[in-house]
């Protein structure tokens, strides 16, 4: 049965177009063809990027952090409390008014102290200021890396200037060494993003976090075996092009660089809306969708290509908002900050002195972190 399976996913009407076959795509010549096999080392490729990845934030983060004088908030922690400890942690961490009424008879609290001990509790469950900033140097380091060497592999190539030649002779179009290490360095990337974000720090995007590397994946994979490299290669690059971009933005922000983190911001997302709403849509698709219609019929591998570079462009447009937002709020004169980020809870002297003396119960205060403490994907 297994084997049934494995004939039906691997059958050429499936991935090719007609009257092709995978024996058309086998190594001859001196020439040499993207094959599914070349995929398996991009798993111990990952591990080795988490490996170097936990070197480089101790070794070369951490320093940078201290260099750049980034200094952790002070948070007041919840004292022990058993009671709301296990509310915590089995029914949840933002308590309903009813919940509040109910924990401040069992525990002798009163409303406000309860609503106290909530907010630091989350609070130290918080992901530090260095975790963040090592995090940022980390990403900004690859795709600053990645942008520039995408930039080397494709400038060189007629189809960087003409994308009606991406589909000239296809799928009979040989791989060379420059692409191949380019595609399996990125491919590595996204696999050690999927398997780090449970550990990194949790956004409110988490879930179109996930979803985004999963297609990035599958996208990376399948136009590797199905021969769509040349078109990769672009929509990687175009990918890259704005990523380092909020990464250092970031940077500068955790380092209280205000100035400069906004203004880079700003550039990043003149960059991010003309790659991805206007360059990606309207040149990229455009290649996809459009010219292979020109040479043969559509098939399958065609309209799964373009279905999953349908969801990255639903999640650029979602991306996008958010950064408008942002960007208008910057242009106000209003503080900026990620709309995609939970806010840090802090508490003012002056509340923490009324809770103490069981003053009336309040809201607590919420101020949030200042701009983009996010992490994008993009792409990315």
């Amino acid at each position: 049965m297994l084997q049934t399976l494995y004939d039906y996913f691997w059958w050429e009407r499936l991935w090719l177009p007609a009257n092709l076959t995978w024996a058309d795509l086998e190594d001859r010549d001196g020439r040499v063809y993207a094959k599914a096999s070349d995929l398996y080392i991009t798993l111990p490729l990952a591990l080795l990027f988490l490996i170097v990845r936990y070197f480089f934030e101790l070794y070369v983060a951490t320093p940078l952090a201290a260099l750049l004088n980034v200094k952790e908030k002070t948070r007041l922690r919840a004292p022990p409390n058993p009671i709301l400890e296990h509310f915590y942690v089995t029914s949840g961490k933002q308590p309903k008014q009813a919940e509040v009424d109910l924990l401040s008879r069992q525990s002798g609290l009163s409303g406000r102290q309860v609503e106290r001990w909530f907010r630091r509790r989350r609070n130290q469950d918080r992901p530090s200021l260095l975790k963040k900033f090592r995090e940022a140097s980390w990403r900004f380091t690859f795709y600053l890396i990645a942008f520039i060497v995408g930039m080397a592999v494709i400038v060189d190539k007629p189809w960087f200037y003409d994308m009606r030649k991406v589909w000239e002779g296809y799928p009979i179009q040989s791989t060379i060494p420059s692409q191949y290490w380019y595609y399996m360095i990125e491919l590595s990337f996204y696999w050690s993003l999927l398997f780090s974000i449970a550990s990194d720090v949790k956004r409110k995007d988490f879930k179109e976090q996930i979803i985004h590397h999963v297609a990035t994946i599958i996208l990376i994979s399948f136009s590797w075996f199905a021969n769509y490299v040349r078109a990769g290669t672009l929509i990687m690059a175009l990918h890259d092009s704005s990523d380092y971009l909020l990464e250092s933005a970031k940077m500068f922000n955790y380092a209280g660089w205000k100035n400069t983190c906004n203004n880079i911001f700003i550039v990043f997302a003149i960059v991010f809306i003309i790659t991805r709403l206007v360059i990606l849509p309207f040149w990229i698709l455009h290649c996809t969708v459009v010219y292979p219609l020109e040479l043969y019929p559509a098939f399958f591998g065609y309209y799964f290509f373009n279905f999953m570079m349908g969801v990255l462009q639903l999640l650029h447009v979602f991306w996008a908002y958010f950064i408008l937002r942002m960007a208008h709020k910057f242009v106000t004169g209003k503080l900026v900050e990620d709309e995609r980020s939970d806010r840090e809870e802090t508490e003012s002297s002056e509340g923490e002195e009324a809770a103490a003396g069981g003053g009336a119960k309040s809201r607590p205060l919420a101020n949030g972190h200042p701009i983009l403490n996010n992490n994008h994907r993009k792409n990315d």
